[in-house]
């Protein structure tokens, strides 16, 4: 944040509005080509509001969609360019399993997208990795490239490479209105800015936040509850540090999906969370009374129990986090329909952490009128219908 002493500027070349993990990279891609950014955050940094905070995130090439894993060895070789920028570790090496039954489409895809040939079954998914139980019949795909982002760093990271060249972060400033034009101007609460380019990533707060711009987005924020199971017995083979994340794919007892990750945040304790949550209002997530039916807790249960028996089966410590899903939970990348100097990044749809690298580049892209470095079709907002409203 400006310093209180330091005059308050006003005319910037870009302004983003949401330094999250995706606007904080846009920023920093921006500032990377000595464009003269402001980064503006409603919350005063660092807070646990939105969809960036926490310790960790999994890192993965496998993805069933080509167009995901194409991109993973780019955002791989973004992290190590941060990370040696700032001199931190911002990744640890774990693998990844991803089970499910033999022949679930998407499990195939990651299969032929990673291009691995070893499927391990239970009796070797076992023998690898002593803490997981598959069922019979079901298989393991290992993703060795997989691990842990540590996200709380990152973000910090990222910002502080933003700030080195130049960028200007200013926090605790929510923004009250954007008047487009050929110059957008932002009103917040502490000031009026204008720039020629204006990037929108506000996760959650993004269908509310854009409907002043005449866009109606199909987004859904979601409560996450975010779980952390204890081992059994402390130090457990398998359980601990070096034991992979995982994934499932259709399974029949988790039909959205359930992730985990190694022992990081709390010793002992084993990160679980369904890939699923409650429709929620950004501004009223924290207001859900705690005693309100939870059922996602019963589905990561029942699967701890067949699969991860030697966790207990209640969780130990629960948090929350927000997801804003699109139907097809493809990601929002792609300029405003009428007005084509403001770039929208949106829906990350619970899985846009690790591609957060490659994400700000195409934000940066768009926004600067560069040809991006990705096929976009799968991001643009023409793929669903309605959405102009009036402003």
């Amino acid at each position: 944040m400006a310093a209180p002493s330091q005059p308050q500027k006003s005319t910037y070349d870009v302004i983003v509005i949401g330094a999250g993990i995706q606007g904080s990279f846009t920023a920093y891609h921006l500032a990377q080509h000595h464009k003269d950014t402001l980064l503006l955050e409603q919350f005063l940094l660092p807070h646990s509001r939105g969809s960036s905070h926490g310790q960790s995130r999994i890192i993965r090439s496998a993805y069933p969609q080509e167009y995901y894993s194409r991109m993973m060895p780019d955002c791989f070789r973004l992290w190590q360019q941060l990370e040696a920028e700032t001199g931190t570790t911002l990744y640890r090496q774990t693998g990844l399993v991803l089970l499910g039954p033999p022949g679930e489409p998407e499990l195939e895809a990651c299969w032929r997208n990673l291009g691995v040939e070893e499927v391990l079954d239970a009796a070797a998914l076992s023998r690898r990795f002593p803490g997981f139980r598959l069922q019979a019949g079901q298989v393991a795909v290992l993703d060795s490239t997989a691990g842990v982002l540590f996200a709380d760093r990152a973000l910090r990271a990222v910002q502080e490479v933003f700030r080195r060249h130049g960028g200007t972060l200013r926090d605790g400033e929510k923004v009250l209105s954007i008047q487009p034009g050929a110059t957008v101007t932002v009103t917040t609460t502490a000031g009026v800015y204008k720039a020629p380019r204006l990037i929108i990533t506000v996760g959650a707060w993004t269908g509310a936040f854009v409907e002043q711009l005449g866009l109606r987005l199909p987004l859904q924020p979601l409560r996450i509850d975010v779980c952390y199971w204890r081992e059994k017995q402390p130090g457990s083979a398998g359980l601990g540090s070096v034991s992979p994340c995982f994934l499932t794919l259709g399974l029949s007892q988790a039909p959205h999906g359930i992730y985990g990750l190694p022992s990081i945040e709390y010793p002992g304790l084993m990160k679980v969370c369904h890939h699923h949550g409650t429709p929620t209002d950004p501004e009223k997530r924290d207001q859900a009374p705690s005693s309100a039916p939870r059922p996602d807790i019963a589905v990561l249960s029942s699967f701890i129990s067949s699969y991860l028996p030697g966790l207990e089966t209640q969780p130990a410590v629960m948090e929350t986090c927000l997801y804003t899903n699109t139907p097809d939970e493809d990601f929002i990348l792609d300029r405003h329909p009428k007005f084509s100097n403001i770039v929208i990044g949106a829906g990350f749809s619970g899985h846009g952490f690790k591609l957060a690298p490659v994400v700000g580049k195409l934000l940066c892209e768009l926004s600067l009128g560069e040809e991006p470095s990705y096929n976009m079709a799968h991001f643009a907002i023409s793929r669903f219908p309605d959405v102009l409203g009036a402003a």
